[in-house]
């Protein structure tokens, strides 16, 4: 669990988690999305690959990406309560826009995997 969260502990590899909660995408894809450079998302692939948080396929030159288990979004969500109530935040706006752009999303996966 341990190395679970410290594959996790970068803000890159929460982004890209997120980033890839809506289903599969390639890297320029998702280099564009996250306005990072693309040799630093295959970077962060390599580590969340290792761990096997995602998966990835070849089609030609391309590499397309796709987390393991979409549920990992959700965890990332939770985790949000836990942040408020260990450290309350005065302006939690920006949680709250998390919360809106993840949930509808991970309803939609948690009802397709039952």
């Amino acid at each position: 669990m341990a190395d679970l969260f410290k594959v996790l502990a970068h803000p890159d590899r929460v982004r890209l988690v997120e980033e890839l909660r809506g289903g599969e995408k390639d890297v320029t894809g998702i280099a564009t999305a996250l306005d990072l450079p693309a040799t630093r998302i295959s970077q962060h692939l390599a580590a969340l690959r290792t761990h096997r948080l995602v998966r990835d396929r070849r089609e030609g030159r391309q590499h397309f990406y796709r987390l393991t288990s979409p549920r990992m979004a959700g965890w990332i969500l939770e985790a949000l309560q836990f942040l408020e109530i260990r450290s309350p935040i005065e302006d939690g706006s920006h949680l709250d826009e998390v919360r809106k752009l993840w949930a509808p999303d991970l309803a939609r996966v948690s009802n397709e995997k039952d």
